[in-house]
């Protein structure tokens, strides 16, 4: 295959995913800024929101204060930001175009579809009027993307390189969504003092509204229940979405998937991106969650998205860049 289509197919489905993953994170931080507590707690939800993302500065640079309706709508409908939802799915159809050949019918017309569909959505207003419906709606068509390309594309190196951009991106943003929920909770769990001037039993219901909302950012709620039958804690909340390769949108599950469809594409078992990648993927298999913790989940992630950042510059000179004759 040729290296530049093996790019836009890559950088399609990490571009969709990408955009699923951004309503999923504005969606959690949306529905937890509407719990009872301070303007301050709120406002620092959503600057975590912009730090974990790296686009705090470039939101600074055009609003003043950090508050939920500007944040929202520079995530989702400005097109000069890079990593807003428009942005991303206009990325999405681009590269697809470009390997419009290559594609199945069905997986063009999804993605044409929901770039005319969403610059329709938000130019009606139906963003401001139901933010959450329009987030559902993002994670819909992410859903209809991925249930398209596998039912329809030949099982070839083009579904191989879609599948791992996907899970490539999937793990970066679990990684991130996971490090800003948790580093910024004053929990005594985490050896961090307790919310001052709030009484335990509030703070208690303030927890499980929390720790309810990060799971079902991911799916996870019904599953945490099935797993694990028993209260929401922050500690298995760490350990679902960082270690169990049976939750389809962890961290293991997603690195299980990136290692299995790079050893498809790759020619040489011995290469130092495949060496990588399944060095990423022991660690996170043999990992212990009382361990991670006690070396602190903060540094742990920011490594994690560090290595997973290094593995995607591998893959990229390795297979996506047109080599020289």
């Amino acid at each position: 295959m040729l290296s530049r289509t093996a790019d836009h197919l890559f950088w399609m489905s990490r571009y969709m995913e990408r955009a699923e993953n951004t309503a999923r994170m504005l969606n959690v931080s949306y529905e937890t800024s509407l719990l009872p507590q301070s303007a301050a707690a709120v406002e620092a939800g959503w600057e975590g929101i912009l730090s974990i993302s790296e686009l705090l500065p470039a939101y600074l640079a055009l609003y003043k204060t950090i508050n939920p309706r500007d944040v929202m709508a520079f995530m989702v409908k400005d097109a000069d930001n890079p990593s807003s939802i428009i942005s991303c799915l206009r990325a999405a159809r681009e590269n697809a175009r470009a390997v419009r050949g290559t594609l199945t019918t069905e997986v063009w017309e999804t993605q044409n579809q929901t770039w005319l569909e969403v610059n329709r959505m938000l130019k009606s207003g139906e963003f401001e009027r139901d933010p959450g419906q329009f987030f559902e709606w993002v994670k819909f068509r992410s859903h209809l993307s991925r249930g398209v390309t596998v039912g329809t594309m030949l099982m070839d190196e083009s579904l191989y390189f879609m599948r791992m951009g996907t899970f490539l991106e999937r793990a970066d943003n679990t990684a991130r969504l996971v490090d800003v929920k948790f580093h910024a909770m004053n929990n005594d769990f985490f050896g961090a003092p307790n919310y001052s001037g709030v009484e335990v039993e509030v703070t208690q219901e303030y927890d499980f509204y929390h720790w309810s909302a990060i799971l079902r950012s991911v799916s996870g709620f019904e599953v945490y229940r099935k797993v694990y039958r028993d209260v929401i804690r922050p500690e298995r909340v760490a350990e679902l979405l960082i270690l169990r390769p049976d939750m389809p949108r962890s961290l293991h599950a997603s690195l299980n998937e990136v290692l299995s469809n790079l050893k498809l594409v790759s020619h040489d078992p011995e290469s130092d991106t495949l060496r990588q990648a399944g060095r990423l993927r022991s660690e996170l298999a043999f990992g212990r969650i009382d361990e991670i913790l006690a070396t602190g989940l903060h540094a742990y992630l920011t490594q994690f998205l560090e290595r997973v950042n290094v593995l995607g510059g591998r893959i990229s000179r390795e297979f996506l860049m047109p080599q020289a004759a």
